[in-house]
């Protein structure tokens, strides 16, 4: 079994624990099982649980894992899914299209 690292960690916002910084498969694991609360148990959870572990015994890649961790922590509200434009280029020329000025 090989811990296998995310392309970008996953930053959760656990109320009672704080900010904790997501890596890889087993850190997402451990946090599942160990950090999660009861009441977001539920399918994506689990789904979570299930592609961590095949991520680990190599049937599954990091961004399975990273993929199911997120929509699992997104449905406990440990995260918050990113807004359209968030990353936009900023040296991008900025455009009013309400009023068609540039």
């Amino acid at each position: 079994m090989e811990d296998v690292a995310f392309a970008v960690p996953v930053v959760l916002r656990m109320s009672g624990i704080g900010e904790r910084k997501v890596a890889t498969s087993f850190e997402a694991l451990e946090c599942l099982e160990r950090d999660w609360p009861e009441w977001a148990r539920g399918r994506r959870w689990r789904v979570a649980v299930r592609t961590c572990r095949d991520a680990l015994e190599g049937w599954r890649t990091a961004t399975e894992a990273r993929r199911s961790f997120m929509k699992a922590a997104m449905r406990a509200g440990f995260v918050q899914p990113a807004r359209p434009g968030a990353a936009r280029n900023k040296s991008a020329p900025q455009t009013n299209l309400v009023l068609g000025l540039q």
